[in-house]
């Protein structure tokens, strides 16, 4: 039984929308070069998985010269928050307040960061209040 398609990349294409998203527009050389900090993999694999996330829709690409250079066609911010919205409801039934829990209890967070995460915290109770 084939496992059914996922709506969001997997975690090698996750890897080649973070090279595309940081370096910008990459040839598949370009793209296995940067991934080779990370984990080292064949011309060949980067070049099928890129085709494979240009029919998915996740890059797009043009011919320049005897290659093709890639570039994203999904947002960064759009993919990250899909992601999250998908481990939220799969793993924490939809529970924001299990979410922060299990990341404040997992995580190494500083004091400056949970002044940040209280500010932030504030400023959205006060923004819900104007909403009312």
């Amino acid at each position: 039984m084939t496992r059914p398609a996922s709506r969001y990349p997997t975690e090698l294409e996750l890897e080649i929308l973070k090279v595309l998203w940081q370096d910008g527009p990459s040839t598949v050389r370009q793209a296995r070069d940067a991934l080779a900090e990370v984990r080292e993999l064949a011309y060949t694999s980067v070049m099928t998985v890129m085709n494979i996330m240009t029919r998915k829709g996740y890059l797009k690409r043009k011919k320049n010269g005897r290659s093709f250079v890639y570039s994203p066609r999904i947002a960064e911010a759009e993919t990250k928050h899909g992601l999250l919205g998908d481990v939220v409801e799969r793993a924490f039934n939809g529970s924001a307040r299990a979410v922060m829990l299990s990341l404040l209890e997992l995580g190494d967070v500083d004091e400056a960061e949970l002044d940040e995460l209280r500010d932030l915290i504030d400023k959205t109770i006060k923004d819900k209040g104007a909403e009312q």
